[in-house]
């Protein structure tokens, strides 16, 4: 509970400070346009990566590398071995994108908070699927003290009705597969 609080939390958080971020204008906002030079190792300075919020047509070593690593008859040599790439993403999208899934997470915690806290409470047992119940609980009380230890009974849990339901789907796969043999016995 203490994780789905802190989520929901995080999560309404995130949600205002997109929302209340300012709209987009029309011009890019300087997060979503640059220019990545990545520059290979030359001589005796090793390789980097530059990255600069220039326009598109500025995009190449000269705007972007700085301070040039060497001196200026070098330059022309060192900008041709560099791979200059013009990158623009769109942040409003990327922000859409976390609000609907942050949603989701928090709709699926909120419904499984409701099935483990609230949903045991309203539930009543329905009268007309009651027997039909109380016989597949009696095989399952055979089938269970038959592979009981001397450790004696166990608490009705989620996790022995799982094993129960495990157990009946086992013995049902058994009798499909000797049936299905069987007839393929008596066919051939």
């Amino acid at each position: 509970m203490m994780f789905a609080q802190c989520t929901w939390k995080c999560a309404s958080f995130v949600l205002l400070c997109c929302v209340l971020s300012p709209p987009a204008q029309a011009s890019k906002c300087s997060e979503d346009i640059r220019c990545k030079c990545i520059c290979p190792p030359y001589r005796n300075i090793s390789g980097r990566i530059y990255n600069k919020n220039v326009s598109q047509k500025d995009c190449n070593c000269l705007h972007v590398v700085e301070p040039m690593p060497v001196p200026g008859n070098d330059v022309e040599a060192y900008c041709l071995l560099c791979e200059c790439k013009y990158e623009e993403r769109s942040t409003t999208t990327i922000k859409v994108i976390i609000i609907i899934y942050l949603s989701v997470v928090g709709a699926l915690l909120l419904y499984m908070a409701f099935l483990v806290l609230v949903d045991p409470l309203i539930r009543k047992p329905d009268a007309y699927t009651q027997p039909l119940h109380n016989e597949e609980e009696n095989e399952d009380a055979r089938s269970l003290a038959a592979a009981l230890t001397p450790s004696g009974p166990r608490a009705n849990t989620v996790l022995e009705r799982v094993e129960g339901a495990q157990q009946r789907w086992k013995r049902q796969v058994q009798e499909q597969r000797k049936t299905v043999f069987d007839r393929h016995k008596m066919l051939s």
